[in-house]
């Protein structure tokens, strides 16, 4: 066996990772007999009536790495030893027993509380153990509920596209909305599911327009699933208007975007800067209906403006606990 291996070794057993031999256990109690024997000796030319008190050590040691056998079995050869080796030349005499009774009573209880020790310990490596496998099986169920739903995300995609193969207007729409929709579904399985943050969504949304068209201001919020699935589809809404008519849609257009939590309560505004110029705004389609009714779930509300050169949309809703 490698010294490396042996260290290993060594190291897995005093964590209690690993149970060692019966062979291993008794020579480790024997070298820790023999050195505490060696200590004593020092120990014994400046006191001679030394006589049981190093081998406390070794007994919480052999415990320590073994066990409560093989620690009882080292306090009693302990106590053999100092009875029997005499480094200062002294007969047996009642102090001596009086000592020897004492060590005996000392390693019995530090026998018990290492001993104790080593259960909770295995306990507590019972239950990391127990906790780990969970995590482990609880994120595989999230995996595969994620693929499932990546697989039925794109099953609808190709069903619609082959029913709207003929309505290119049409597809087109319904194309960049689920697309949208699987962004925020993939953002939100980077999380387990949990949700995402605000900042990573926006990003995903505008980052295809080039990062220099747009700025971000506001602290990270983390948004639970739901809603972030409601404001992916309300970014993209805001994104393709913009890229068609909006600050994306000119050389020198520009965005901001800027949230506050206020309580439990999230405010959002979309500012778009030095586009076109709007003309004159149909009848409300899909999309407006979309801004106005996404945040109803959430106590919330959209109010949207269409300036000269950009939509100016303000956003208010209930943020719920993660």
């Amino acid at each position: 066996m490698s010294m490396t291996r042996l260290i290993d070794d060594i190291d897995r057993i005093w964590r209690g990772e690993l149970q060692p031999s019966l062979a291993w256990s008794c020579i480790f109690a024997t070298m820790c007999l023999l050195v505490t024997t060696a200590v004593r000796y020092g120990m014994a030319q400046l006191r001679p009536d030394v006589f049981f008190t190093p081998y406390t050590a070794a007994v919480f040691f052999a415990t320590a790495m073994s066990g409560s056998a093989i620690g009882l079995a080292t306090a009693i050869l302990g106590a053999a030893l100092g009875l029997m080796i005499d480094f200062g030349g002294g007969p047996v005499d009642g102090a001596r027993l009086t000592l020897m009774l004492m060590y005996l009573a000392v390693s019995a209880l530090v026998i018990w509380g290492v001993d104790h020790y080593r259960c909770l310990a295995g306990k507590q490596r019972a239950v990391a153990r127990r906790l780990i496998e969970e995590e482990q099986y609880r994120k595989l169920l999230v995996d595969e509920l994620h693929h499932r739903l990546k697989n039925k995300t794109s099953t609808i995609h190709a069903v619609l596209h082959q029913v709207l193969h003929d309505q290119p207007q049409i597809w087109s729409r319904i194309d960049q909305r689920i697309r949208a929709l699987a962004t925020a579904d993939d953002l939100i399985a980077r999380a387990e599911g949990q949700g995402c943050d605000l900042k990573d969504l926006l990003m995903s949304e505008l980052g295809p327009y080039g990062h220099v068209r747009f700025e971000l201001n506001g602290d990270p919020l983390f948004l639970p699933a739901k809603l972030a699935v409601s404001l992916a589809l309300i970014f993209h809404e805001l994104a393709t208007n913009a890229g068609k008519y909006g600050a994306f849609a000119s050389p020198r257009g520009f965005l901001q975007v800027s949230w506050t939590m206020q309580g439990d309560r999230l405010r959002l505004t979309w500012d778009e800067a030095e586009g076109p110029p709007i003309g004159q705004t149909g009848k409300p389609g899909f999309g407006t209906k979309l801004l106005a009714a996404a945040l109803s779930s959430f106590d919330g509300r959209t109010e949207t403006a269409f300036l000269e050169t950009g939509i100016h949309c303000t956003m208010q809703c209930r943020v719920p606990p993660s």
